[in-house]
């Protein structure tokens, strides 16, 4: 087991010798095709398989899709025009125009309250006043804060109810 090497030997090992006929060596010289030419007939026949199939793949597709259109079609016929347990289209898209008709009026922005613009009023003269010492403000910005928590708390109310 031991005995002999894993490794061939080196002068076990010969070179491979092809022989070809001379008629094979002279039909490839005469040959009017190179390796070029030749690369661009197999691409273009690759190109040919490729495109044949795309559109076998296509057809199938066609016909996959038309005939889930009358199985669809031969389904609502059976069910009737419209589908009794919800409502038709036509409703639920005037709903959706009603309710972006709403979206669009809530964008709009409003007048804030009197109270709310004079505290605001009260922190910016605070501010320019006091450009170096804003913290100098505390005053007016609390008065601030508690004018946009009640308008906060109204439009909650408004909403809730």
């Amino acid at each position: 087991m031991g005995s002999s090497s894993s490794k061939p030997s080196s002068t076990s090992s010969s070179p491979l010798v092809w022989k070809a006929s001379s008629d094979l060596v002279e039909a490839l010289e005469a040959s009017p095709e190179t390796n070029v030419s030749r690369k661009q007939g197999v691409e273009l026949e690759i190109q040919a398989r490729v495109a044949a199939e795309l559109k076998r793949l296509q057809k199938a597709e066609a016909a996959a899709l038309k005939d889930a259109q009358e199985k669809l079609s031969a389904a609502r016929k059976q069910a009737g025009t419209e589908d009794q347990s919800g409502p038709s289209r036509h409703v639920v898209s005037k709903e959706v125009a009603a309710l972006h008709a709403k979206l669009v009026e809530r964008r709009k922005v409003r007048d804030l309250p009197e109270g709310v613009e004079a505290a605001r009023g009260e922190v910016v003269r605070c501010l320019r006043e006091n450009d170096r010492r804003p913290l100098d403000c505390w005053r007016e910005v609390e008065q601030f804060k508690e004018e946009v928590r009640r308008l906060e708390k109204g439009w909650v109310d408004k909403v809730v109810s």
